[in-house]
């Protein structure tokens, strides 16, 4: 445990990790006390009100150039702030994630039957899908069909935190996976268990197969295709939409096939771009929705945007 055995500077580490998990603890609680609709709109009134005014902004107007870069520019200025909204609204729902499921009457769910093949046929997927509305529904909507799964995610730094996260998480039967390194290894072990394995395919990576996104190279991750194909599977795309109120639909799409032309590395990176080409879409048709706030595109795309602006 973190504070054990620990030099002076160790156990400074610790009181503070300890304080910020109080702060995490005591700030979800209000949250939960403030019921779903109050907490949603507070989060979004928040980084509506903050957003703008910090360092990220940048990053999101320079995002919204990059993949729109024909889109008016007050355009581009209203939807940056409406991402703000969402972004806000999806952290306060953290607090209440246990009850924005199918069961509690605010996620709707289309293709559900492709989830439901999933589980009744016994072979583990690879369930495939980006950071879109508040992605944390999808995991709930996975839970609820029944299928198999560990949703993978980045463990939070501070560990008592990470703790507060996993445990909220499994009041609904969530099982977390925080993968070491791209984590194949790990993941593979799950699958030959007979567990799918969910992953978000839209981070960005500093190295990995080069891709396009919004006609922008971007380093991806091969996990999710090269899984796919190990273990003859689907990779099976999901996305969520936010709707008024709080709510949520889900949709199971179309299943990927990774090609099976004989050479494996050029299989897989047609497998990685149809899965980025699926976030892509799911992007242009309800762009709100997406993280704007992280940098997905490598350092040179945002170099080149940089020195355009400088000429012009």
């Amino acid at each position: 445990m973190p504070g054990e055995g620990k030099t002076e500077v160790g156990f400074k580490q610790d009181l503070i990790w300890r304080l910020e998990a109080f702060a995490f603890s005591t700030l979800f609680a209000f949250l939960r006390l403030l019921g779903v609709e109050r907490a949603s709109g507070l989060g979004g009134w928040l980084l509506r009100t903050l957003g703008p005014h910090t360092g990220t902004q940048k990053t999101v107007m320079r995002n919204l150039r990059i993949a729109f870069p024909h889109m008016p520019v007050a355009e581009r200025e209203r939807l940056a702030l409406e991402q703000w909204d969402q972004t806000g609204r999806t952290f306060a729902e953290l607090a209440v994630m246990d009850r924005l499921t199918p069961e509690g009457g605010r996620v709707e769910v289309v293709g559900m039957e492709r989830l439901h093949a999933i589980r009744d046929s016994g072979v583990p997927a690879v369930l495939i899908s980006g950071h879109l509305a508040n992605f944390e529904v999808m995991a709930a909507v996975i839970m609820a069909s029944g299928v198999p799964c560990q949703v993978t995610y980045r463990a939070a730094n501070n560990p008592y935190v990470d703790a507060l996260i996993r445990e909220s998480r499994e009041r609904y039967g969530i099982r977390l996976f925080a993968p070491k390194g791209d984590g194949t290894r790990e993941l593979m072990a799950g699958m030959k268990r007979g567990d799918s394995i969910a992953l978000l395919v839209d981070q960005k990576y500093n190295q990995g197969p080069e891709v396009t996104f919004f006609g922008q190279p971007v380093n991806a991750s091969p996990g999710a295709a090269r899984l796919a194909q190990k273990f003859d599977t689907i990779m099976q795309p999901l996305s969520v939409v936010r709707l008024p109120g709080v709510r949520f639909r889900v949709t199971a799409h179309e299943p990927i096939r990774v090609p099976d032309t004989g050479d494996k590395a050029a299989d897989i990176l047609a497998g990685i771009q149809a899965a980025n080409a699926f976030v892509e879409d799911c992007v242009r048709a309800h762009p709100v929705d997406w993280f704007w706030v992280h940098k997905r595109w490598p350092d040179k795309v945002y170099a080149a945007l940089r020195e355009a602006d400088q000429a012009t």
